[in-house]
C-alpha cells in the first residue's frame, strides 16, 4: 500500500473534503505545488484555481478554490479557502457569464475600484473554467 497523508479542504461554509491521499496538487503564488507524505512543513498562499487530490486507491478528485492558504504539517495537509467547490459541481454557464461581465467592465474602463473588482472576478471565472476543462480532459482518459 502506498504511503498517505491526511488532507482537509475547508471553506468558510463547510469542510468539503477529508481523507487520506497519496498527493495534493495546488497552485501557489509562485507556481504549482505537489505535496506528498513526508513533505517538509510549509505554509503558502494559493491562487484561485484547481486543487487535485490523488486518493490512496489512485482515484483523482478535483476541487476549485478561490485562493486561500495551504498548510503542510507532518500528518496533515490543510487547504483553507473562502470558497471550495467540487469541480463536478461548478456551473459552467455562470462562470462564463461572470467572465463576460468582468470583460465588459474592463473594456469600458470604469472607476479604479470597479476595474480591480472586475479583474478579480475575471481571474476567478477563468480559474473555474480551467478547473472544468481539466476535469473534462481527465474524464476522457
Amino acid at each position: 500500500m502506498a504511503s498517505t497523508i491526511r488532507c482537509d479542504i475547508v471553506s468558510a461554509e463547510e469542510e468539503i473534503f477529508r481523507g487520506d491521499v497519496q498527493m495534493v496538487v495546488a497552485t501557489g503564488e509562485l507556481g504549482e505545488l505537489g505535496i506528498a507524505p513526508k513533505h517538509a512543513p510549509l505554509i503558502t498562499r494559493l491562487k484561485p484555481g484547481q486543487v487535485r487530490v490523488i486518493l490512496a486507491n489512485g482515484e483523482e478528485q478535483f476541487f476549485y478554490v478561490s485562493g486561500g492558504i495551504l498548510e503542510v504539517q507532518p500528518q496533515v495537509v490543510t487547504v483553507l479557502t473562502d470558497t471550495a467547490i467540487r469541480a463536478a459541481d461548478l456551473d459552467e454557464a455562470r462562470a462564463k457569464e461572470a467572465k463576460a461581465e468582468a470583460e465588459r467592465i474592463l473594456a469600458n474602463r470604469g472607476e479604479a475600484m470597479e476595474i480591480a473588482e472586475a479583474q478579480a472576478k475575471l481571474a476567478e471565472a477563468l480559474a473555474q473554467l480551467q478547473a472544468l476543462e481539466r476535469l473534462r480532459k481527465n474524464l476522457k482518459h
